[in-house]
């Protein structure tokens, strides 16, 4: 496995970050101010995009995998590659995600605890309905890992 730092035209892996976040506008809010790291295992299996939020506070914004890659552990090797990269900076990082069983348990084994709830943002910052396991989202649940 091979990891990379892209800084040079992230919007090469829009097809891919567009897997995690549906809505492009919402992703140009993070993706230039954000880190993007690459897995690479001989061809690319999973990228994400970590932000500066505060003095020691990181937010993952998206974590993507190709379908076709997905349930062999490239996203939880990308976590812990990111919590490695920001050892030392981070203080907490944090991830929001909808409130999806499968999602959530995803990022509890990645080492994360709930933390707080922001009602109605999937319904309040989308232009259209965003759906996970045939589930609407509407809230978005954030998970946090403290270092």
């Amino acid at each position: 496995m091979n990891f990379k730092i892209v800084v040079d035209n992230k919007k090469q892996f829009l097809d891919l970050l567009l897997l995690a976040d549906e809505q492009e506008d919402m992703i140009n809010k993070y993706l230039d101010r954000g880190d993007l790291f690459a897995l690479y295992d001989g061809d690319l299996k999973s990228i994400c995009v970590v932000t500066c939020e505060d003095d020691g506070i990181y937010e993952l914004k998206n974590i993507a995998t190709y379908n076709k890659y997905q349930g062999q552990g490239y996203g939880k090797k990308l976590v812990e590659y990111i919590f490695e990269y920001y050892k030392g900076k981070c203080k907490t990082m944090f991830v929001g995600t909808g409130d999806s069983p499968f999602t959530i348990s995803f990022y509890k084994h990645c080492g994360f605890v709930i933390s707080h709830r922001v009602n109605n943002f999937f319904t309040d910052n989308y232009d259209h309905p965003i759906f996970e396991c045939n589930k609407q989202l509407v809230d978005m649940i954030y998970l946090k890992k403290d270092f």
